[in-house]
């Protein structure tokens, strides 16, 4: 999908606006005048303080369908977060339209006991960038995760504000990411399409076993640490100090929301009940 192939926007003063300029404005970045490493890291970066990992659709009964055009409309004009298959998902499209040569990754997240989860449980990005660095992991859906993107050539340690990172060999080609040790989720290398993630997205929205469909979350970093929103408990993390809060009413929640997630919503987000459960 290039710039034109969604409907053009104007601005007041009737010069051409694109859907990338409305994502941009979104996340509150510029226009990068190269698609190189350093743009690379201040859209991820702008991107995950801006747009809330969230899965409060799978509790709504929202339908979320894998197409550019409506993850684009959710993330920009909807100003909505979600879970890895959306955020990456846009997060792709805005860095095809900027420049940036973009590859789909699959993965399977490491849970407990070291068990690998399912095939496409996760969508990461492989970012090429044209200053000769790279290629990057690019990743604005795996709630707290790495800052800045990390150089997927590199077996070393890499330092990021939230730990440290590194690449190991797996079997059959693929990559296990580790994070201060312990194992992230291990990276397929092999290009995908946006179509073939429809059923891990399908499994985690209607599965028993799937986190998503046990609880609710929304979660954003900020300058300092992180916020996060699970049902009715707020959690602020500044500096490493974290702080729980305990909201009472339905207008505390509500009013958490929007305050600190840009989300004004209309109901109240519960976990819906999973039938024979």
């Amino acid at each position: 999908m290039n710039e034109e192939s969604l409907e053009l926007r104007e601005t007041a003063d009737t010069s051409p606006r694109t859907w990338a300029d409305a994502y941009l404005e979104r996340i509150g970045a510029a226009r990068p005048a190269r698609s190189d490493a350093t743009a690379l890291r201040e859209l991820q970066l702008r991107h995950l303080m801006t747009v809330p990992f969230e899965n409060l659709a799978i509790h709504h009964g929202e339908d979320i369908v894998l197409e550019d055009e409506r993850l684009i409309e959710k993330v920009v004009t909807d100003r909505r977060g979600g879970f890895c298959y959306e955020l990456n998902g846009a997060f792709a499209a805005l860095l095809s339209a900027l420049g940036f040569r973009v590859t789909l990754l699959q993965a399977r997240i490491f849970g407990d006991g070291g068990r690998l989860g399912i095939p496409y449980d996760h969508m990461a990005l492989r970012v090429e960038t044209d200053d000769d660095t790279g290629p990057w992991l690019a990743d604005v859906g795996f709630g707290d995760h790495a800052v800045q993107p990390l150089a997927l050539d590199d077996r070393t340690e890499q330092e990021d504000p939230i730990g440290v990172f590194r690449f190991r060999p797996a079997p059959h080609g693929d990559l296990d990411l580790l994070r201060g040790g312990s194992r992230q989720f291990r990276l397929d290398l092999r290009p995908r399409a946006l179509a073939d993630f429809r059923a891990g997205c399908w499994y985690h929205r209607t599965s028993p076993d799937s986190y998503f469909r046990r609880s609710l979350v929304c979660s954003r970093r900020t300058g300092t640490g992180r916020v996060t929103l699970s049902g009715r408990t707020l959690i602020t993390t500044v500096r490493g100090e974290r702080r729980e809060t305990e909201l009472d009413t339905d207008a505390e929640v509500l009013a958490a929301y929007e305050d600190h997630f840009g989300l004004r919503l209309t109901y109240l987000p519960e976990v819906r009940r999973i039938p024979n459960a």
